[in-house]
């Protein structure tokens, strides 16, 4: 596989999931890395685990600490060569129930968190550096209970392809992903109300018999990456991973 070393990487929604896994590889393969997320002793278990790697604690809700996040990253690395950018908050909660509080933390969190870390981030990414970022599978397929949450990330989807008419010299990947585990995705769903959608996803075809795992998912997009900084004049816009299992169909 196409390696990472010497890469500078700043990788945001670094303490769990893909966002860890693939932080974990990049270091291991000798890129520079910094990591970030919210929580600074999950930074910490990263930066043990694989070995080296930087820790900036920042939650991208604030603004300011996207600033912060960005500019110790550059200072850490003179400049970017890959932002793997894997943040994502996911309520579930149905349309009716999603009050405006929880509307403006979840596009705070998914949508303008993003913008405001590429506003720093860009202007110290050369010509053919790649700004990877993780979206949804339930953008264009919505779930319901999750209707917010693929809104935030179709939200998301819709300024990458505006960041790449803007910025032309870097590249803008969106990266929607089907179900991974594991994960911290659901870590905070309430069952009472996961168990019976699960029979409602079922009867829409919208769940699969098996889910990708997380190492896998997180290897082939380090594989995928390091390829593409090697040729600058290819464009990677859009890229979905989802399991080839077949739809679970409805049990009656």
């Amino acid at each position: 596989m196409t390696s990472l070393e010497g890469r500078r990487v700043l990788v945001v929604g670094a303490s769990a999931g893909v966002g860890r896994a693939f932080a974990q590889l990049a270091i291991e393969q000798g890129a520079q890395v910094v990591v970030s997320a919210r929580r600074a002793e999950r930074l910490a278990e990263v930066i043990a685990e694989a070995g080296g790697g930087t820790a900036v604690a920042g939650d991208v809700s604030r603004d300011d600490d996207c600033a912060r996040i960005v500019d110790e990253a550059v200072a850490e690395l003179g400049g970017i060569d890959l932002l793997f950018h894997a943040v994502g908050l996911a309520p579930l909660r149905a349309l009716i129930d999603t009050d405006a509080e929880a509307w403006h933390a979840l596009f705070a969190t998914n949508v303008v968190g993003l913008q405001r870390v590429l506003a720093g981030a860009v202007p110290h990414m050369g010509d053919g550096a790649i700004a990877a970022v993780l979206s949804s599978e339930t953008v264009g397929r919505p779930r319901p209970n999750l209707g917010a949450y693929g809104a935030s990330k179709a939200a998301l989807a819709e300024s990458l392809r505006a960041w790449r008419l803007e910025h032309p010299e870097v590249r803008f990947s969106c990266v929607a992903l089907g179900a991974t585990q594991p994960t911290e995705f659901g870590d905070g769903f309430d069952m009472e109300t996961l168990v019976p959608l699960l029979d409602t996803w079922v009867r829409h075809g919208l769940m699969q018999r098996d889910f990708m795992d997380t190492s896998d998912v997180a290897a082939l997009l380090a594989g995928v990456l390091a390829s593409a900084l090697q040729f600058p004049g290819v464009g990677i816009e859009d890229l979905v991973l989802r399991s080839p299992s077949p739809i679970v169909g409805p049990t009656s």
